[in-house]
């Protein structure tokens, strides 16, 4: 599976377990660790832990599986590694202060699907 086709169907299982602001950025010329990030909020510590499970079920859906989990225990910032693809799930607050948008400002964000990327 490229890189940009796990990007949105990561997006969109999160999407789908009502993420809010759900973007993904294309670091391809920015960035030499990671393609793309895929960022969402969640409402609660459980929201997010949902939001991991489900993005994790649909990486493996597509025969991948995480190279690295962090944030597991506390689910303010889930950091799911997929080499070609950073999933970055957060609690608002925490997406707030770390502006992830904010610090890749250079990177283009990717069109999502029109269902995709609910809003709060």
């Amino acid at each position: 599976m490229k890189s940009k086709e796990k990007a949105l169907a990561l997006a969109e299982a999160t999407n789908q377990k009502k993420g809010f602001n759900v973007r993904i950025l294309d670091l391809r010329g920015t960035a030499s660790f990671t393609d793309f990030f895929v960022i969402a909020t969640g409402a609660s510590d459980r929201h997010v832990r949902t939001l991991a499970q489900a993005t994790l079920e649909a990486a493996q859906r597509h025969g991948e599986r995480p190279l690295g989990i962090e944030g597991e225990k506390t689910a303010r910032w889930l950091l799911i590694d997929l080499g070609d693809v950073l999933v970055h799930l957060f609690q608002r607050e925490a997406r707030a202060f770390y502006g992830l948008e904010r610090l890749w400002g250079d990177a283009a964000p990717l069109e999502l699907p029109q269902a995709a990327g609910g809003t709060q």
